[in-house]
């Protein structure tokens, strides 16, 4: 299906959940959540992902495998919530949700966005990602400025307060902040106006446009042998 919009009782049905936080309750009111939220995604999904590889950018993904689920897993958590208050879905080369390098779509009450870059790689990954920048640092800064005549800039809010080990030597100072970054993520707020919006197909085709720098660059850095 042709993406539509999200349904005008979205993002309400997320503030009475927060409140509510029932299996009766959802039971009762699961129609609005499966036919004003998870069937729209799907679609946006969907729709992205076809515009994506029309522009041969390699991010894949589908209403199965795409979109989190709303149950949360309080298996280990102190919190006991049974369920999200926000809906999410992923992008990716493979188009499995824990491959790196990712195009995320967050729909929230409290604020909606779409983010791309590798969020807390693994730590081989994430080691190889920082070889890359102390070996080639100015590749990395040309991503850094190619981000920003995107309007994009990554984010400062996962990384390390001190250099990690085996990365002692390096002294220049915008080097050693970007080998501290445990994440290398950028995003973009979502009007909440646009979520009924069918061109947010284009906006969330634009804003993956504008990260792939950052994308092409981290995934030739963790393929590296």
């Amino acid at each position: 299906m042709a993406f539509a919009g999200f349904g005008p009782q979205a993002l309400p049905f997320f503030k009475a959940l927060a409140f509510h936080q029932t299996k009766e309750w959802f039971e009762a009111n699961r129609a609005i959540y499966e036919n004003e939220v998870k069937a729209p995604f799907g679609d946006l999904v969907e729709a992205v992902a076809a515009a994506l590889a029309r522009a041969g950018i390699p991010l894949k993904g589908d209403r199965k495998a795409s979109l989190f689920r709303l149950n949360r897993d309080v298996r280990f958590s102190n919190d006991k919530r049974p369920y999200k208050t926000h809906a999410g879905a992923v992008l990716t080369r493979t188009g499995a949700k824990d491959s790196q390098g990712l195009l995320y779509i967050h729909i929230d009450p409290n604020g909606c966005f779409a983010a791309a870059g590798f969020y807390q790689p693994e730590a081989d990954e994430l080691n190889r990602m920082r070889r890359s920048i102390a070996r080639a640092p100015e590749a990395y800064a040309a991503v850094i400025a190619a981000l920003a005549k995107g309007k994009l800039r990554l984010s400062d809010e996962h990384s390390l307060t001190r250099l990690p080990r085996g990365f002692e030597a390096v002294t220049a100072p915008a080097v050693a902040e970007a080998v501290k970054r445990k994440s290398h993520i950028c995003s973009r707020p979502i009007a909440e106006a646009k979520l009924g919006d069918t061109r947010l197909v284009n906006d969330l085709h634009n804003f993956a446009t504008a990260a792939l720098p950052l994308l092409e660059w981290g995934w030739s850095a963790i393929d590296a042998l």
